[in-house]
C-alpha cells in the first residue's frame, strides 16, 4: 500500500499544500492566497488551510485518512499561545495522522538544510531567525523586528535610507545619492517635498525601494554602503543568537539564508558571513533554492517516523517541477 504525506506552507502572500507519495513524488496540490491569521483573521486562516488541503486531496484522489504524516509551516505561528488555534483548524480537516506545526521560516530551514536541521536567517521584507538541532532542541528570536532589537529586512533598510536623506538635508551627515534617487522614485519635487510628503502621508516608502540602496552602493555611495554593511552585521547578530542558544559554536551545521536582501551583492554577504564565521567557523552557508513547502513535506515524513534523507532530493525535484509547471516562484515566503 502506498503511503502519502502532506506538506503545508501558509504564507503572507501565497499558501500551498502538497501531497507526496513515499517515493517523494507530488500527487496533489492546492494553492491560495495569504493565510496569516494576524492579517486575514482566524476565519480567513481556516478557509485558506481547509481550501488548499481539500484541493490537494481532490487532485490526488485521496481521502484525508490516506495521509500518514503532515508538516505545517504557518506564518503568524509565532508563540505557543498561537498553537491551539492552529491545532483546532488542522484537526477540523479530519486529519488523524501525526503532524508538526512550526513557524513558516522553519520549513525553509528544513527544506534548505541537508539533514533538516541547522539555523535559518530570513532577510526579506522583514527579518527572522530560527534553529533546530539534531536532538530536537530549538532556538529563535522573536521575529518582531526593531521593537525587539532585531534589525534587518528591506523595510528597515528603506527606513534607514530615509533617515540618511533627512540627515543629509539638515547637514548633519554627508550628502548621498539616496536623496535624488528617492526623490525620483517617489515622484517628489525635491528632498524637502519628499520629507514633508512622507510625514503627511503623500509618499509611502516601503521595502520595494530597497534595491535603490543597493544601486546607490554600487555607484560608490559611501552612505548606502555603510547601511548595507551594517544590515549584514545586524542579520548576522540574529543568527549568532540562535547559534549560541543551540550551542553550535564549534559544530558543523548548515546556515540557510532566505530572502531577497541576500541577493544584494558582496557587501551584505561578506559582512554577514564574516561575523557568523568569527563566532561559528564551521557554519556551512546555503541559499534556499527549493520551495519552502518542501520543508513541510519533510516534516510530515519525520512526524510519521520516516527517515526522509533518502528521498529528500526526489521531493525537491518533484516539487520544483510542479512549481515550474504552474509558473510559480520557487523561493517566495520571505
Amino acid at each position: 500500500m502506498t503511503t502519502y504525506f502532506l506538506g503545508v506552507d501558509i504564507g503572507n502572500t501565497k499558501s500551498h499544500a502538497l501531497i507526496v507519495d513515499e517515493h517523494g513524488r507530488v500527487v496533489g496540490a492546492g494553492v491560495a492566497g495569504n493565510g496569516n491569521h494576524e492579517v486575514v483573521g482566524d476565519d480567513g486562516f481556516e478557509r485558506v488551510l481547509h481550501s488548499i488541503t481539500a484541493d490537494a486531496l481532490a487532485e490526488a484522489q485521496l481521502p484525508i485518512s490516506a495521509i500518514k504524516g503532515a508538516g505545517y509551516g504557518i506564518a503568524g505561528c509565532d508563540w505557543d499561545s498561537d498553537l491551539p488555534l492552529m491545532q483546532r483548524v488542522i484537526d477540523a480537516t479530519g486529519l488523524t495522522a501525526p503532524y508538526e506545526v512550526v513557524n513558516d521560516c522553519v520549513i525553509g530551514l528544513v527544506a534548505g538544510a541537508q539533514k533538516g536541521w541547522g539555523v535559518v536567517v530570513v532577510a526579506g521584507t522583514g527579518c527572522n531567525a530560527r534553529g533546530r538541532s539534531a536532538d530536537g532542541r530549538s532556538g529563535r528570536v522573536t521575529g518582531e523586528g526593531t521593537s525587539m532589537g532585531e534589525h534587518g529586512g528591506g523595510g528597515e533598510l528603506v527606513r534607514q535610507a530615509l533617515a540618511a536623506v533627512s540627515r543629509a538635508w539638515s547637514l548633519r551627515a554627508p550628502q548621498t545619492l539616496l536623496s535624488p534617487m528617492l526623490v525620483h522614485a517617489t515622484g517628489a519635487t525635491n528632498v524637502f517635498d519628499l520629507l514633508e510628503g512622507v510625514v503627511r502621508g503623500r509618499y509611502h516608502l516601503h521595502a520595494t525601494y530597497a534595491p535603490l540602496v543597493f544601486a546607490a552602493a554600487e555607484q560608490g555611495d559611501g552612505v548606502a554602503q555603510h547601511l548595507i554593511i551594517n544590515m549584514g552585521r545586524d542579520l548576522a547578530d540574529l543568527g549568532i543568537g540562535v547559534i549560541r542558544q543551540l550551542q553550535f559554536e564549534n559544530e558543523t551545521f548548515d546556515l540557510v539564508q532566505i530572502g531577497s536582501l541576500f541577493n544584494g551583492g558582496n557587501l551584505i554577504e561578506t559582512a554577514f558571513k564574516n561575523d557568523i564565521l568569527a563566532f561559528a567557523p564551521h557554519a556551512n552557508f546555503v541559499r534556499l533554492a527549493a520551495p519552502p513547502v518542501v520543508g513541510g513535506v519533510l516534516l510530515g515524513m519525520a512526524a510519521a517516523g520516516v527517515d526522509f534523507t533518502g528521498v529528500r532530493d526526489t521531493v525537491i525535484e518533484s516539487v520544483e517541477t510542479w512549481f515550474a509547471a504552474h509558473s510559480e516562484g520557487a523561493t517566495g515566503n520571505a
